[in-house]
């Protein structure tokens, strides 16, 4: 039986012992922030603030300095490479896009890391896990789903969920508290290796919705970079060098990131559902993503069949739903990551693209073993051949 998730700061005084530990989820944003102070005016005096590292934008000093203001301990967890190999890889060769309009990028950090606090929780024999997800954020059932796939019995979930808090209030709450270190945000944003995303506030309304100027950093364009080529090397699905060097992943992820960006590309713009069927617009630069997606379903067109890939992208599909709707962890979701994976082991290759500002183009698909031809008019007289040839020979003597 599932324990029911709290919902509202009412419930935490209701269900909470001030006198034992509890577990929030820390990004050093605006409502992590606030919920720390909500949860030291209740009185709750052993709290452990979780920032799990995936590569983000906010300092180790700006997340330090706020929980030393509050009175809170500060755990911070680097999982980059983690996060590389086991969320951000599996994502590359599922095509993990979001209804075409851009790949998914908080889907992939929110099992980890929920999964990173409750292991925390378990060593401090935490009573409750908390987050800061609200009611038009996905984030909200992506990390509800994930704690109770990994089996969390105990408290959990987002007092914003049905107490949501204006973003003028939380900044005057914390203001007269003393602290100013979050003072002129006017954007909610989220941010890894992967992914800088950016939504709420002056990115809320679809109908207008202008990007305020130096917002972008890694597809800020540089108008003096010259016409160039890169070349990106897969090896069984992963993605190995950048011009002929071998990398980490996520040191892969860092140089396309800053190659690619450079020419302006990366930038996506999506509608993306809630519970009931509303959407919210969200705003996302990922240069390294757009690259490697496109080169990986070049790739994969060079090695598979294509009844197979046809499957594939069918089932690339529900891979989204599932992690999207917060089942990372369900039987689905791993299932359909098994049929990916087959099709990863046969994926081997570099593409190579002449980058532009404002565009790129493909230059070279190169397979070890290919299903591409490289001389149409030579594969069409072996063929005809072969066929002629198979006219001519006798049947053999039994089927006479």
């Amino acid at each position: 039986m599932h324990t029911p998730p709290i919902r509202s700061f009412r419930q935490i005084e209701e269900l909470i012992d001030p006198s034992r530990p509890v577990v929030t989820l820390f990004s050093g944003g605006l409502d992590s922030t606030y919920l720390l102070l909500r949860l030291r005016t209740m009185g709750i005096t052993d709290i452990h603030a979780v920032s799990v590292d995936l590569g983000e934008d906010e300092t180790t000093l700006h997340k330090q300095q706020i929980a030393d203001a509050l009175g809170v301990r500060l755990h911070i967890f680097d999982r980059k490479d983690e996060f590389a190999a086991s969320y951000v890889a599996p994502a590359i060769t599922a095509q993990a896009v979001y209804l075409d309009l851009h790949p998914v990028s908080s889907t992939l950090s929110r099992p980890l890391i929920a999964r990173t606090a409750l292991e925390l929780a378990g060593t401090l024999g935490a009573q409750a896990v908390l987050h800061t997800a609200n009611r038009s954020q996905n984030t909200l059932r992506r990390l509800n789903g994930a704690l109770r796939l990994l089996g969390h019995t105990g408290l959990y979930g987002s007092p914003y969920d049905l107490d949501p808090v204006d973003r003028h209030d939380k900044l005057t709450a914390l203001q007269n508290a003393g602290l100013h270190l979050l003072d002129g945000r006017t954007v909610s944003g989220d941010s890894n290796l992967w992914c800088r995303e950016f939504e709420s506030g002056v990115l809320d309304d679809p109908e207008n919705h202008a990007v305020p100027a130096g917002m972008h950093h890694w597809s800020a364009i540089d108008p003096a970079a010259p016409e160039s080529t890169v070349t990106v090397d897969f090896q069984a699905g992963l993605p190995t060098r950048v011009d002929g060097e071998r990398l980490p992943l996520t040191d892969l992820i860092e140089v396309l990131n800053r190659r690619v960006g450079a020419y302006g590309l990366g930038r996506y713009t999506g509608l993306e559902h809630l519970d009931d069927g509303e959407k919210v617009l969200e705003i996302r630069e990922m240069p390294a993503a757009w690259l490697l997606l496109r080169s990986y379903r070049h790739l994969e067109s060079a090695c598979l069949d294509a009844e197979l890939m046809r499957e594939k992208q069918h089932l690339e599909q529900i891979w989204v739903r599932e992690a999207l709707e917060g089942r990372w962890f369900g039987e689905l979701r791993l299932a359909t990551q098994e049929f990916i994976d087959s099709c990863a082991r046969k994926t081997t290759g570099q593409v190579t693209w002449d980058l532009r500002l404002g565009g790129a183009t493909t230059r070279a698909i190169i397979a070890p073993h290919p299903r591409y031809l490289r001389d149409r008019e030579r594969w069409e007289e072996r063929s005809i051949a072969l066929e002629t040839a198979a006219h001519r020979t006798p049947a053999p003597a039994a089927l006479r």
